[in-house]
């Protein structure tokens, strides 16, 4: 298997190598190993779980950075909506955009445009026939390699559309090379990101060869010059295109509105462990009545993104009040979202299969799979099954799976160490008491 990229980071200095992290972690990616904890990397799908959860700060998401703006000739910011909740209303999106114009990058475009785009396109594909169901959203990319690895009978299941973001640099990319007479190489393409997931989607994109997104900088890491600016009041002489209905994206429940099911069942669901409960269901066919199930690995959507500055239910706040605006102001002056679409602004020539990755099982070798099978199902029934955490894996389940990997003993298993240790205690005992024949006078 090629290396996989992630964007998720241990600062080993910080961890105290307590099994907060591992424990929620819901791929039981995480192990704490001499006092310090270990991602494996192949199981990682970048939620950013760990980094919520980590009480010492220890977890941190590599991004790219403003500095990096000066290796392209043109540079395009890609703002997800989500950024737009980091601010109360009474700062304009229009002044949002034109401080990003004001921090280096020579044009804007809203990741809210192209979740117009794809929510037609989704309203579309749901109209044709044949399509199993329910139809999985696929905006999240940490909810499709949850997917990869977790559910790969899913996958078939999953949007054949790229992501809002994808699909605006798609668009941004085409109309920059032309109208700036510039190669797409020359341009740089950013998208300002509410979580590492966007970041390794651009490093290892997802139903593509290649994306078109040049990097991706953390909310959290412009956030506070953008706020300067903002405070220091701006004449905007950018303007936003975007909807009500794209910048809703940003919530759970918005793809679902923008995309129109009001007469289709559907079913939103947010926080990582939550969606994996939910795809288990509909992979063991308890959903069949289901026609459209919206998943965001966040709590609340990218508006709980571990990148994002604001408090979620405050952004949530935020974000619906500026959309209510937003739409009473559109109502007025008669402008109307997105109608249609283009075909060349879904990629559709680019994309590829999205694969399967099970990393899950528990060898390539059948046979040998089949005898670690037992010998984890046979170590899981001798464990106390309290699934304390204290020998470094997160359940008992998983200190039996990483028994039989040849990964972990025993006796890291502190019940089954303090038993071992009674026993050599009474055995020890037991020859103490022991006399040799020459004096033992019951011997005789």
């Amino acid at each position: 298997m090629n290396e996989y990229f992630h964007s998720v980071r241990l600062i080993a200095d910080r961890c105290k190598g307590c099994v907060i992290c591992a424990k929620r972690c819901p791929m039981e990616a995480i192990r704490i190993r001499g006092g310090k904890a270990q991602i494996t990397e192949s199981r990682c799908i970048d939620c950013g779980e760990c980094i919520r959860r980590c009480p010492n700060h220890a977890k941190t998401v590599v991004t790219d950075d403003l500095k990096n703006l000066a290796d392209y000739r043109f540079n395009i910011a890609l703002p997800a909506p989500t950024l737009y909740a980091q601010f109360g209303i009474t700062t304009r999106i229009d002044e949002i955009l034109f401080g990003l114009t004001q921090l280096g990058f020579d044009k804007v475009f809203e990741v809210a445009r192209g979740a117009e785009i794809v929510s037609l396109a989704i309203k579309d594909y749901l109209k044709r026939p044949g399509i199993k169901r329910p139809v999985i959203s696929s905006a999240c990319p940490a909810v499709v390699r949850l997917i990869q690895i977790k559910f790969p009978e899913l996958i078939d299941y999953l949007v054949p559309i790229d992501a809002p973001v994808e699909v605006a640099a798609r668009v941004m990319r085409a109309k920059a090379s032309r109208e700036q007479n510039l190669n797409p190489e020359d341009i740089g393409i950013w998208f300002i990101t509410p979580c590492p997931a966007k970041m390794t989607s651009v490093k290892q994109p997802l139903g593509s060869e290649k994306s078109n997104i040049t990097g991706a900088i953390g909310i959290s890491r412009i956030y506070g010059e953008l706020f300067k600016l903002l405070q220091g009041g701006l004449t905007a002489d950018t303007r936003r295109h975007s909807s009500w209905i794209g910048v809703n994206w940003a919530v759970a429940g918005g793809e679902s509105s923008a995309v129109g099911m009001e007469n289709m069942n559907r079913l939103v669901v947010h926080g990582i462990h939550s969606v994996s409960d939910v795809l288990e269901q509909i992979a063991l066919g308890r959903l069949n009545g289901i026609d459209y199930v919206e998943t965001l690995a966040c709590a609340g959507g990218c508006i709980g993104g571990p990148l994002t500055v604001q408090n979620r239910f405050v952004a949530e706040y935020n974000l619906q009040q500026r959309a209510r605006k937003m739409q009473q102001e559109d109502i007025a002056i008669g402008r109307k979202p997105l109608q249609e679409y283009k075909e060349s602004e879904l990629g559709v020539n680019e994309r590829r299969a999205i694969e399967p990755r099970p990393i899950m099982r528990l060898d390539e070798d059948i046979c040998k799979a089949m005898y670690k099978v037992e010998v984890m199902e046979k170590m899981l029934q001798q464990l106390p099954g309290l699934d304390c955490g204290s020998c470094g894996s997160p359940t008992c389940k998983a200190l039996a799976e990483d028994i039989a990997q040849g990964v972990a003993s025993e006796t890291d298993c502190v019940f089954k160490l303090r038993e071992r240790v009674r026993d050599l205690a009474q055995e020890m005992k037991a020859l103490a008491e022991k006399m040799p024949p020459s004096l033992d006078k019951d011997s005789s």
